[in-house]
């Protein structure tokens, strides 16, 4: 086993408040350890691994994934409504309204 140390960032935001945390560890670190050596999850207490989804720079992962150096662990809050449903009522709402007609007529111009 190598003593190469890694350093990664462990990132967290709510609408009011965001955490970006450098977490210093061994080379195979994971992203559960990871996420557990921020001490995040004393400062945001209603991170729940088992719900929240994680991810590297956008990509998810599992929290046995092992961490390169320079790794951005990312800890998403779950959605307040699904983003195609939240489209459809939008649209339905602009159906209603006649935009969506007055906008299809200005195109066809």
């Amino acid at each position: 086993m190598t003593d190469e140390q890694i350093h990664v960032e462990v990132a967290y935001a709510r609408e009011h408040a965001q955490a970006l945390l450098t977490v210093k560890g061994p080379s195979g670190l994971s992203v559960a350890e990871a996420v557990e050596r921020s001490g995040i999850l004393d400062r945001f207490p209603e991170i729940d691994l088992k719900v929240n989804k994680l991810g590297i720079f956008g990509k998810l992962v599992r929290l046995e994934h092992v961490l390169q150096s320079g790794d951005r662990v990312e800890i998403y809050t779950p959605l307040i409504a699904d983003p195609k449903q939240a489209r459809k009522e939008r649209a339905g709402g602009a159906a209603k309204s006649g935009r969506a007609k007055e906008s299809a007529e200005a195109g066809s111009t």
